[in-house]
């Protein structure tokens, strides 16, 4: 049975325009892979509310599980949250469970609970909150949309909390081997490896170390059995280059 696939949407104009440094794609692609769900497309949109909605339809449509990061904070800007709702047919409005964790936290730390953080307290009807114990204002779930923050310490935390509701797959493996030739001389016997290996994903990723071209192979599938046969298969088409 093959593995649910996934997408994620990063939303936010510092992404485009380089001012911040996107890091929870890298973060969710590893714990995906950890849990047997193949994240197949990332977009990057601006903090445009069609532009968001559009994404939003046409990834969930062709998707298992939709992850989105960015746009759920108290300011002008954090419209995913108003977005998710349009794309999915769903009323928003300020809703008490999430009202009540905010109000809490903001009372323990001392700090007015204004208008402005009311905010992240809107959550669509139908759906189902994701714990944040970093900064308690919670993501959520719609659907096959699951809402997270774009700090990345935050992200990491709700990710870890959304990941244990998911159903998963097989974990995707993989092995790398070392090539101490360029890829034009890999390129043709790697060619019909990958032929023969069709259930598995073969990558070639050149380098130049000291003057010389290498290339590093890697072998990516979920069975060991045929990643341990590619790779033996490999080694042998390379004897005594492969490391």
């Amino acid at each position: 049975m093959a593995n649910p696939t996934a997408a994620m949407l990063v939303i936010g104009d510092e992404i485009l325009s380089g001012r911040t440094r996107d890091a929870n794609m890298h973060h969710l692609a590893g714990r995906l892979t950890e849990v047997g769900i193949d994240l197949r497309e990332v977009r990057v949109v601006a903090d445009d509310r069609p532009a968001i909605v559009a994404a939003l339809r046409a990834l969930s449509a062709a998707f298992d599980h939709v992850f989105t990061s960015g746009g759920i904070g108290p300011t002008h800007d954090d419209i995913t949250a108003d977005c998710v709702a349009e794309a999915m047919a769903a009323r928003i409005d300020v809703r008490e469970d999430a009202r009540a964790l905010l109000a809490a936290h903001y009372d323990r730390q001392g700090l007015e609970f204004t208008a402005a953080r009311m905010r992240m307290a809107r959550i669509p009807d139908g759906a189902t909150l994701i714990d944040n114990p970093v900064s308690v204002a919670p993501g959520f779930s719609l659907g096959n949309v699951h809402v997270m923050a774009g700090v990345p310490s935050i992200f990491t935390a709700m990710v870890a909390s959304l990941l244990p509701t998911l159903t998963g797959g097989e974990p995707l493996r993989s092995v790398t081997v070392r090539i101490d030739r360029g890829e034009g001389d890999v390129a043709a016997p790697l060619g019909d490896l990958a032929a023969r290996f069709d259930d598995l994903a073969f990558g070639s990723y050149p380098f130049q170390r000291d003057g010389r071209y290498g290339t590093n192979i890697v072998i990516r599938g979920t069975d060991g059995d045929r990643l341990a046969a590619a790779e033996a298969d490999l080694r042998r088409l390379f004897p005594g280059v492969a490391a």
